[in-house]
C-alpha cells in the first residue's frame, strides 16, 4: 500500500523566515511556493520526499487551521504524509484495518515563480487510531521533479524520519502490521535507556519510533520527533552550515558502525535536527 514518504509539514509563523532557514540548512532552493486560501506553502523537494513549510498569510480556511494549529502547539512538525500507488485501493484497505479514514479529496497547486501545477488525491485516518499522529496518504497525478544531484555539503536525502511514542508495542502494531511497513529493527539499548523500533519507508528512508523506557508504557498520544538528514560529506556540510551562522556539534560516531553524525542546534524551528554521513552500504 505505502511506496515512500511523500512530504512531511513544517508549520512555521513567517513563511520566508522558513524558507531562508531551510535552504541554508538543507543547501537548496525550494522547488515550488504558492498561496491560497490564507496559507502560504514551500516545498523542498529531495531524492526520497519532500518537507513542506507552511505559514499563515491572509484571511481564508486554510490560513485559520494553521494559525490555529501553531496556537495550540507552536512551530514544528505538525503532520506527514505517505505515498500511495492507488488511493482508492488504500482508502479500502485502511477502513479494513479500522482507521477510519475520511473521504478522499483532490487537489491542486500552481507554482507562483513558473506557473507550473500538479494535482493529487488524498485522504487522512482517524487521529485518534494514528495515536495522535496526522497522517495522510497521498497520490499524485505525476512524480515530483527529482532534484538535480546536489553539491556534497548539501543535504541530499531524509535518512529517518523519528516519531516519539509511550507504547511501543502500539507503535509496532500500526506501522508494521497494520500500515505494511517492514520492521527492520527492534533494539534496546540499555546505555540510552531507550527502546528503538526501525521500519523501512521505501527504497532508502527509515521510519524511527524511540521509546524512553524511564516514562514506562503509557497511553498517551505518539508525536512526529524530529528528521535526521543525510549528507554525502558531514565535514563539509558542518563547515558550511558553521560559516552561515548555525550552532553545530562537533562530529561524532553514530550508532550504525561507519556512521558519523552531528546535531543542528539552531535554525531548525524548533525541530530536533540531526546531520549524517553514512558508511559503505
Amino acid at each position: 500500500m505505502i511506496t515512500g514518504l511523500d512530504h512531511v509539514v513544517l508549520l512555521v509563523r513567517d513563511i520566508d523566515a522558513g524558507v531562508d532557514a531551510y535552504q541554508t540548512l538543507l543547501g537548496c532552493a525550494p522547488s515550488w511556493r504558492t498561496q491560497s486560501h490564507g496559507a502560504a506553502t514551500a516545498l523542498f523537494t529531495l531524492a526520497n520526499m519532500s518537507l513542506e513549510l507552511m505559514a499563515p498569510s491572509g484571511e481564508g480556511a486554510a490560513g485559520e487551521r494553521v494559525q490555529a494549529a501553531l496556537d495550540k502547539q507552536g512551530e514544528g512538525l505538525a503532520s506527514l504524509a505517505f505515498a500511495v500507488a492507488d488511493v482508492t485501493k488504500a482508502h479500502r484497505r485502511l477502513t479494513r484495518l479500522s482507521l477510519a479514514p475520511d473521504a478522499i479529496t483532490e487537489g491542486q497547486s500552481q507554482d507562483s515563480t513558473t506557473g507550473a501545477s500538479m494535482s493529487w488525491q488524498r485522504m487522512r485516518a482517524s487521529d485518534d487510531l494514528t495515536h495522535g499522529v496526522r497522517m495522510f496518504f497521498l497520490q499524485r497525478s505525476e512524480p515530483l521533479g527529482r532534484p538535480a544531484d546536489p553539491a556534497s555539503d548539501a543535504v541530499e536525502a531524509l535518512d529517518s524520519l523519528v516519531l516519539s511514542t509511550p507504547s511501543p508495542d502500539r507503535a509496532a502494531a500500526l506501522y508494521g502490521a497494520r500500515l505494511g511497513l517492514d520492521m527492520a529493527l527492534d533494539r534496546t539499548v540499555p546505555n540510552l535507556d531507550t527502546r528503538f523500533l526501525f521500519f523501512r519507508c521505501g527504497d532508502d528512508l527509515i521510519v524511527e519510533i524511540i521509546h524512553r523506557l524511564k516514562d514506562g508504557v503509557g497511553q498517551g498520544p505518539d508525536k512526529i520527533w524530529g528528521l535526521s538528514w543525510r549528507t554525502m560529506d558531514i565535514a563539509a556540510a558542518r563547515e558550511r552550515l558553521r560559516r552561515a551562522g548555525l550552532e553545530v556539534s562537533e562530529i561524532r560516531d553514530g550508532r550504525k558502525p561507519g556512521s558519523r553524525v552531528a546535531t543542528v542546534k539552531t535554525g531548525t524551528f524548533g525541530v530536533p535536527t540531526l546531520l549524517i554521513q553514512q558508511g559503505v552500504r
